[in-house]
């Protein structure tokens, strides 16, 4: 028996917000392993700190970004497959290249929540640096929101999850510090 898409289980989730949240967030990690979406969230969020400015133009930006992630989504599920295999002599097959562009895929879904915010702010006719900023920051609040729900999903106690979040948010102000040495 087929297992049903994430579109489908989606569909089966109670309507409104919380109902809403769980989708996104189901749409936005995979089942197994979301470490590749949380590796294209950190990846952008690092490189839009670091090219800050270096670009004259929206397109540059958005180009060099969309580049940059293909290449880092890329990196990150080659290595990992490459590097099993090297551990443990095996083949390349069909079933590892599904794995690197399942790996791939999670690393673009990462990717995606901060360059949206950027279209959004360049369509609503903001600055390029404003662009930048609303980008970063919502980098910084999807790492926070993600610690957060990790925790929630272990029935985590208050504090503890209060330290899951700020460990999120800490890391997301790792990329702002990113951005103020470099500029």
């Amino acid at each position: 028996m087929a297992q049903p898409s994430s579109l489908e289980q989606a569909a089966e989730r109670p309507a409104g917000a919380r109902g809403n949240a769980r989708t996104f967030l189901h749409m936005l990690l995979p089942e197994a392993n979301p470490s590749g979406t949380v590796y294209g969230l950190i990846t952008v969020g690092a490189l839009l700190a670091a090219e800050s400015g270096i670009h004259d133009t929206y397109e540059e930006t958005v180009g060099s970004l969309a580049v940059a992630t293909i290449l880092y989504g890329f990196a990150h599920s080659y290595s990992e497959l490459l590097g099993n295999r090297l551990e443990t002599p095996s083949r390349l097959n069909r079933e590892a290249v599904v794995q690197v562009v399942a790996g791939y895929i999670s690393v673009i879904k990462g990717a995606l929540l901060p360059l949206i915010a950027m279209l959004i702010a360049w369509a609503a006719g903001a600055s390029q640096e404003t662009a930048v900023t609303a980008a970063l920051w919502t980098t910084v609040v999807s790492l926070f929101l993600l610690e957060l729900a990790a925790g929630i999903r272990c029935h985590a106690r208050p504090l503890v999850l209060l330290f899951d979040a700020c460990v999120g948010a800490a890391m997301g102000v790792t990329i702002f510090a990113l951005k103020a040495i470099i500029h």
